[in-house]
């Protein structure tokens, strides 16, 4: 009986192709809309988790915050007291090396390093008329074990070099390539960085992959685009002329709860700062972020894609007009099939499988066209994405939904026709 109603509802179609186009037409809007946005936010919170990841899942920052001021709570829960102080960091207020060793020697079997870096600044490098951006940075050697960063010409800063602050440094493929045509000639050249107004000439001992961290930024990304000059913490602070770190990044060991040490090392580093009237020392780790990050993304999509689903109640009304249409036409069919024996429920689960057949053509176009609209997009963002096989069958799942919610009312209408009219139905 159910393989009949299916070809009926089939033979409906190829009928009135037209109409049943022009009635799918919603529910392949509203699927397609769906499929879509949950591929390009699949996308999305992916790169964000990638990006993230790529400054490591155990790696806390620790910065510097204002404090607050001490505010009296009336009985009623009133909060009295001034917004805190406005104050820039001073250099007297910034986190001192004996400070980081201090923390270091506390908890050796929790750090496995320190990350540090200082921002020199922006600029250019110059090569026979050739030239590029370049952010420069000194950084430690904990950088390189925080950041990841693929080396594929030559090698990291050596520790000798970074201890003794020479002039090597590592420079991005884009660099290299843009200068010197790639990064195997790069290597062992000597380069001219012009920064502000001061003149730096470093010697290149590694060329890294320079990567957009996300599809945000790979959007922006242009062959002007500044890159990432790294050379010795040290020769930084030369330039800078600065000895101390207004932040640094703490690299836990392989086992470590970073969010539970997080706030060990707060409590650690904030005992130096109790006489500081202004700031306090503030961790937080990468993974918290990530968790927030993937959260936030997640909930954003959802919100999209539940505004997008109103298509289908549109497309689904679409269908129960159609319906109504469809057994007004057929009302002498209906009295037919009831004087040679027809029940009411065999009437009614005929209409109600057409309306469904409707909805599932109608969503399997609609999962195709949100399909390619999806790996399009997230393809032209540099970030392939495929569907989810969940998303796929939820919205299979609806679509079978919306046939039976907006079907049931005409179908059960047509059920409860008197054969006698029905067969007098002009």
């Amino acid at each position: 009986m159910l393989f009949e109603n299916i070809l009926l509802a089939l033979e409906s179609l190829r009928v009135n192709k037209l109409r049943s186009f022009l009635t799918m037409l919603g529910i392949i809007i509203g699927i397609g809309s769906v499929i879509s946005i949950m591929t390009v936010g699949d996308a999305m919170t992916r790169s964000v988790e990638d990006a993230m990841s790529g400054l490591g899942g155990n790696t806390i920052t620790v910065s510097l915050v204002q404090k607050k001021e001490n505010k009296d709570i009336s009985g009623k829960g009133a909060v009295f007291g001034q917004e805190p102080r406005a104050a820039s960091v001073r250099e007297e207020d910034q986190f001192t090396l004996d400070m980081i060793r201090s923390l270091c020697e506390k908890y050796p079997d929790q750090i496995r390093t320190i990350s540090a870096s200082e921002p020199v600044g922006s600029g250019s490098g110059s090569v026979e008329g050739n030239s590029a951006n370049i952010s420069l940075t000194g950084v430690s050697a904990g950088y390189f074990i925080a950041n990841k960063l693929d080396v594929v010409n030559g090698s990291y800063l050596s520790a000798a070099e970074l201890e003794d602050g020479g002039n090597s440094a590592m420079v991005s493929d884009r660099f290299a390539k843009k200068l010197y045509g790639s990064g195997e000639n790069a290597l062992g050249k000597t380069v001219d960085l012009s920064v502000g107004s001061q003149n730096v000439p470093v010697s290149i001992v590694g060329v890294y992959h320079y990567k957009t961290d996300t599809m945000a930024a790979s959007m922006m990304d242009s062959e002007d685009t500044a890159t990432e000059v790294y050379i010795p913490l040290k020769l930084a602070k030369s330039y800078t002329h600065t000895e101390k770190y207004s932040t640094f990044s703490i690299v836990t060991r392989n086992g470590v709860d970073s969010e539970a040490f997080a706030g060990t090392a707060e409590r650690f580093l904030s005992s130096y700062y109790r006489t500081n009237q202004n700031f306090e020392p503030s961790c937080f780790s990468m993974a918290s972020i990530i968790d927030q990050m993937s959260s936030v993304m997640s909930t954003v999509t959802l919100a999209i894609t539940a505004i997008a689903a109103i298509a289908l109640v549109v497309g689904g009304i679409g269908v129960m007009n159609i319906m109504l249409v469809s057994i007004t036409e057929r009302t002498r069919e209906i009295g037919t099939r009831k004087a040679l024996g027809a029940t009411n429920g065999s009437i009614r689960m005929q209409f109600i499988v057409e309306a469904i057949i409707i909805c599932l053509v109608g969503g399997g176009i609609g999962i195709l066209l949100g399909m390619a609209l999806g790996v399009s997009m997230t393809s032209y963002l540099h970030y392939t994405t495929f569907p989810s096989l969940f998303s796929i069958l939820l919205s299979l799942g609806f679509s079978m939904a919306v046939g039976v919610f907006f079907g049931y009312y005409p179908a059960n209408k047509a059920a409860k026709m008197n054969p006698i009219e029905a067969l007098r139905y002009e």
